[in-house]
């Protein structure tokens, strides 16, 4: 009797044996949840990374196609000035024929040849932006347009335009010459993770030289005359 007892005993689990396996099971719940609070991370990184660098292309490109369109007359210079800001408020303005894939090109129509200004500014969660504001030629801004502007970029950090100067032979941050197009422009934007979504992906900096294929139409060729 006392052997089969001893056989029906050692047939179960003791206490001890049940919480050793309840803790190796947790450890083994908490190394899963930590590996895939990794993953997770890793991914959202990923894809914050990947949508920061799709809106540097989408700025970029968009600055791009109205660069490689840039119209100036010198007779009309009230409409046809290049104006470039750099500081706390940057901006990049001037007049330009823009392609038929430009952005708004539904709301002006068959209005191609417009005034195109990037600028950096404030957003509503203190944030900056990098914005495009439109208007035809001869035509003044609308009240739309000016309060909402397209949005090219969020949280940009920095948005710095430098223009070659022949003279100095170097790039500079001020265009005085307004009635003039530099012959070469460099961009550079530094853009942060999306803020709005809680996103930790790094800072994106980009520099990008342009060559300028368009420079400005002296006033007697634009009224058909000889140039003195």
């Amino acid at each position: 009797m006392k052997t089969i007892r001893q056989k029906e005993r050692r047939g179960g689990f003791t206490l001890v044996e049940i919480m050793v396996a309840i803790a190796v099971f947790m450890m083994l719940i908490a190394v899963i949840y930590s590996t895939w609070a990794l993953v997770m991370k890793a991914t959202k990184v990923g894809q914050e990374a990947a949508a920061q660098a799709q809106r540097q292309r989408i700025a970029l490109r968009t600055i791009e196609d109205s660069l490689m369109c840039v119209q100036s007359y010198q007779a009309s210079q009230r409409y046809y000035y290049f104006d470039v800001e750099n500081g706390d408020t940057p901006v990049l303005s001037f007049a330009s024929r823009v392609p038929d894939v430009f952005p708004r090109n539904g709301k002006f129509g068959s209005f191609n040849l417009r005034r195109v200004t990037f600028s950096l500014e404030a957003g509503e969660g203190g944030e900056k932006n990098l914005v495009l504001r439109q208007n035809p030629i001869l035509m003044d801004m609308d009240e739309d347009e000016q309060k909402n502007p397209l949005i090219l970029a969020h949280n940009v950090k920095k948005f710095d335009v430098e223009c070659w100067d022949t003279n100095q032979m170097d790039w500079v941050t001020e265009w005085v010459d307004t009635n003039a197009i530099p012959p070469m422009l460099r961009v550079g934007l530094v853009l942060g993770g999306n803020t709005s979504g809680g996103g930790q992906a790094p800072e994106l900096t980009v520099v990008r030289a342009f060559s300028m294929p368009s420079s400005m139409m002296p006033a007697a060729v634009e009224r058909g005359g000889k140039q003195q």
